[in-house]
């Protein structure tokens, strides 16, 4: 399991609560209920209006779990859970990229990064993005892909922000009607196994 304690300067004050400080470690079958859980919310909160209210409305949080527990046993992609001393703020998933015109390049994916909708806006998306990339460059991977519907404004505003640009690759997804994707890429700075970017503040453990 992979643990990372975040430096002090990634330290945040929330409304009503004192300084805590987030941690981000390897999830596992134990997690597939929160999970679940951050998925579903997110998905509720960012795609209302992008995809059927009844696509959305008929997520179940037990099924999803399921979904959770075999790819956590089945171990294409990596998960990580980012969480404080009161719970799961959020996680993201990676993986070689599954695209087939990158087979056999050094191309990263990151398949999934959602945080719980009333954590957004505190800057911890960032700090898993960039997380993200981090432990995609540890792995020799020399570039990194997302994909993002088109119609997510927000979230193409967001990955472009983080220095990402649609490569030109587009295809059909289908949360429940069909929606065109954009695929992001962006070049990754080369990383050592273990040893953290962003001048070396964060530690990673393998436990």
């Amino acid at each position: 399991m992979v643990a990372v304690q975040l430096p002090l300067r990634w330290l945040w004050l929330s409304l009503g609560r004192s300084v805590q400080e987030m941690k981000i470690r390897r999830a596992t079958s134990g997690d597939a209920v929160a999970l679940a859980k951050v998925h579903i919310d997110t998905w509720r909160s960012a795609y209302r209006g992008l995809v059927p209210d009844s696509h959305l409305d008929s997520l179940d949080y037990d099924r999803r779990a399921q979904c959770f527990r075999e790819s956590l046993a089945a171990g294409a992609e990596k998960f990580y859970i980012a969480e404080d001393d009161q719970g799961v703020l959020g996680f993201f998933s990676l993986g070689a990229c599954r695209d087939p015109d990158l087979a056999g390049e050094p191309v990263g994916e990151i398949w999934a990064i959602y945080l719980a909708p009333r954590h957004w806006r505190k800057g911890i998306g960032r700090l898993l993005c960039q997380r993200s990339e981090e432990l995609l460059a540890s792995w020799h991977y020399t570039q990194a892909v997302l994909w993002v519907f088109e119609g997510n404004r927000a979230a193409r505003r967001f990955y472009e922000a983080m220095g990402y640009a649609p490569d030109g690759v587009t295809k059909m997804l289908n949360p429940g009607v069909f929606l065109k994707g954009i695929r992001y890429r962006k070049r990754l700075t080369s990383a050592d196994p273990g040893a953290p970017a962003n001048g070396g503040q964060t530690a990673v453990t393998e436990l």
